[in-house]
């Protein structure tokens, strides 16, 4: 058994390579092997989102806080709000965020296959985003 303290694990701002806007990630954990699953505590800001990307293994976000969306290659973004638990299957195109009139908070949880979570493609375009119900 770990017990990993919190004060171990600071904060820290996403990368603007793969994030548009203010985003903060606060590690939960990141077991070694052969266990595969990375947790993170996922702060957006106000109008603040991921780039486009996948997870080889599919990836589980529970909202913690706030209201967000969560976009799918080809359709509208779909509203999530605390409480909500999303669940985005291996390899689909996918991106999530918080609205442009409130912030969220999710955890986001994923598998690493060959300590490998993700792969990123490009920043959601303006216009994809405004496709929101917000």
């Amino acid at each position: 058994m770990k017990i990993m303290k919190a004060r171990s694990r600071p904060t820290k701002k996403a990368s603007s390579d793969w994030f548009t806007g203010t985003v903060w990630q606060d590690p939960i954990v990141e077991a070694p092997g052969p266990a595969r699953v990375r947790v993170l505590s996922v702060a957006f800001e106000p109008g603040a989102r991921t780039a486009w990307h996948t997870h080889p293994l599919g990836q589980t976000l529970h909202v913690v806080s706030g209201v967000g969306l969560v976009g799918l290659r080809g359709q509208q973004p779909r509203l999530i709000q605390t409480g909500d638990t999303v669940w985005i299957p291996p390899s689909e195109e996918h991106w999530h965020g918080a609205t442009a009139s409130n912030s969220m908070v999710h955890i986001a949880i994923q598998e690493a296959l060959d300590g490998h979570v993700a792969d990123w493609l490009e920043k959601v375009s303006d216009e994809d985003y405004s496709l929101s119900a917000d």
